[in-house]
């Protein structure tokens, strides 16, 4: 069910922060990884920055995530992919794996930072109720983005990032045929949510949550 316009701009002031740095930390991840086996392309094009305005595609980061928040279905975006050179990589085929797993290792690690947030957002609750309030829901919802942006990322369905995890994973004559799927990946990801058939991710990203909340010393 659609929310109202109100609704809307009360969730998009929370989801905000945590959308923008969540899709920009994933970039990132992707492209410090790929520094790291010898590839400086993003770090040349000043894609190594925290500056969400670096990384902001107008579509998959503000108007398809407010869309989905309007519509009330399954919250997703994007960044401007961080460019790679694979031939400036070394081990190209270890590489690729590392730079794939990079983006929602990136996701993880900010949705503890976020339930670390959360502590602090619980403290001041005494002091200043109502920004203990916001704070708090926008922690929340920052683990809960960053959760479900790694998790939805790990599918093994090209170009997602666990795709690009898998072909490296396969031997080359199976590989071929993940790489005959990626023209129509994205296809292939609207009929599997329009079939609901990955409603199987809601449980999961819950489960993960708790983990992250138990690891920050939080109960869910």
């Amino acid at each position: 069910m659609a929310a109202s316009l109100e609704e809307t701009m009360r969730l998009a002031s929370v989801a905000a922060i945590p959308v923008l740095f969540g899709i920009t930390l994933h970039e990132v991840g992707h492209g410090w990884m790929a520094r790291r086996y010898g590839d400086r392309t993003a770090e040349m094009l000043g894609r190594l920055s925290l500056n969400p305005a670096r990384h902001i595609d107008p579509i998959g980061t503000i108007a398809v995530p407010l869309i989905m928040l309007y519509l009330g279905g399954f919250l997703f975006g994007w960044a401007k992919p961080v460019p790679i050179t694979t031939r400036n990589l070394r081990k190209p085929g270890q590489a690729m794996i590392a730079i794939a797993a990079a983006g929602p290792a990136a996701n993880f690690l900010m949705a503890f930072g976020w339930a670390l947030s959360l502590h602090l957002a619980v403290a001041l609750a005494g002091t200043f109720p109502v920004l203990s309030e916001y704070l708090v829901r926008m922690c929340s919802f920052g683990i809960f983005f960053n959760v479900l942006l790694a998790i939805f990322n790990l599918l093994p369905v090209p170009p997602l990032d666990g795709g690009r995890v898998l072909r490296g994973l396969l031997p080359e004559s199976l590989g071929r045929h993940l790489d005959a799927i990626e023209p129509y990946g994205l296809i292939l990801l609207v009929a599997l949510l329009a079939a609901n058939a990955l409603s199987f991710l809601g449980p999961l990203v819950r489960a993960v949550q708790d983990v992250v909340m138990s690891l920050a010393g939080l109960t869910s």
